[in-house]
């Protein structure tokens, strides 16, 4: 489970403060969660991709949520510094519990069980039949999710203490917010404007990351056209994932909750999964080697999706079509590392590191082979 530092919100500066540490960690589970998306391409695991895909799409959402919240309030989102991309493996942004290390790593099992589902863990989790192990039966943490709520209630107090001065903490330009019904569907990313709009927002990622203490799959009116219904929230479906099995509401008395892992079969097959060593880097490849330059134009590609990000969420909502065209670049890239062998560890093969790599760390040779679309070969 993560445990985030405790925050101390008492001003509108420490809020905004707070919401940047949301946009930051809700990044940070993009890479790893992505990586392991990757590594199950054209693996025949689709099942599982899928679950994982969907994970990933609403951490994005999440993030987008984080940055229409902190333009409301008059902040401004940063996305684009060196520091933004975390230090994998390591910690999650905000402080995390001492041994949840987070790699960047092929998909397993494994993966799932001992950091995807310690990221999303709710801080009661419902005691679903087969569902809960000794590895999770733990004390009582702070989650993402309370560090949200402890944002509802601080901004709450901040709001009314404003509006009993005749003010308001939501001060920013309206034209700022971004509500793209062509990437995210308008009931999950609507402007945010005032205290209701931003409660709603943020009990969408509460209640798609983690679920209610009653109920594990998303509420209804927090999905958007075409998902699946009923949907669990991210730790369960990981959990899913790990048990093999979908999760259903059943009637049967030896399942008080009413849930269980009973339902259809979600196959895996290890044997597809590309054998890519953990957490590598970039510059521990050779200069001229495939794995290198394929690694450089990856990092290239994320840090211009970062950038691209951050032009969006700063008064440019419209330019989100070319960030989002980014991510096709980022994934050519995966893919071609991934059936790159690795120069120095045989038997395994490359893969994506999420370094900050900008225009100034190419060479005019790897510029022009950018701009022709040609991944080093």
């Amino acid at each position: 489970m993560i445990l985030l530092k405790n925050i101390q919100i008492n001003s509108i500066e420490s809020l905004r403060d707070a919401v940047q540490k949301a946009i930051e960690l809700e990044h940070a589970t993009i890479p790893p969660y992505l990586t392991a998306n990757f590594t199950l391409t054209n693996t025949g695991n689709d099942e599982i991709s899928k679950l994982i895909g969907s994970v990933v799409g609403e951490e994005m959402l999440h993030l987008s949520i984080a940055c229409n919240l902190l333009n409301a309030i008059g902040g401004s989102p940063v996305l684009n510094k060196p520091g933004f991309i975390p230090e994998y493996p390591g910690p999650l942004p905000g402080g995390v519990e001492e041994g949840l290390i987070v790699p960047i790593a092929k998909f397993s099992k494994q993966l799932i069980k001992d950091k995807f589902m310690a990221i999303e863990k709710p801080e009661d989790p419902i005691d679903i039949k087969l569902m809960r192990t000794a590895a999770f039966e733990e004390k009582k943490e702070i989650t993402i999710g309370e560090f949200y709520n402890k944002i509802i209630a601080n901004m709450k107090a901040l709001e009314e203490r404003a509006q009993e001065n005749c003010n308001t903490i939501f001060t920013g330009d309206p034209s700022y917010q971004m509500a793209n019904g062509k990437w995210f569907p308008e009931q999950e990313l609507f402007a945010i404007n005032d205290l209701d709009s931003a409660e709603k927002a943020i009990n969408i990622i509460i209640d798609q990351g983690e679920g209610t203490s009653m109920d594990p799959f998303v509420n209804l009116d927090d999905l958007g056209p075409g998902e699946a219904a009923p949907e669990p929230a991210h730790y369960y479906r990981f959990e899913e994932i790990y048990k093999g099995k979908k999760l259903v509401k059943v009637k049967d008395s030896s399942t008080k909750v009413g849930y269980s892992y009973s339902g259809a079969d979600i196959p895996y097959d290890p044997s597809k999964v590309p054998n890519m060593k953990e957490n590598p880097k970039m510059n521990d490849y050779p200069v001229d080697s495939p794995a290198y330059t394929n690694s450089k134009f990856f990092n290239y590609n994320y840090t211009s999706l970062l950038n691209s990000l951050h032009i969006t969420f700063n008064g440019k909502p419209d330019t989100i079509d070319k960030a989002m065209g980014l991510m096709f670049a980022i994934r050519l890239y995966a893919l071609r590392l991934l059936t790159t062998p690795d120069p120095n560890n045989p038997g395994y093969v490359a893969g994506p590191s999420f370094e900050y790599v900008t225009d100034e760390d190419l060479t005019k040779e790897e510029k022009t082979m950018l701009k022709s679309h040609k991944p080093g070969r």
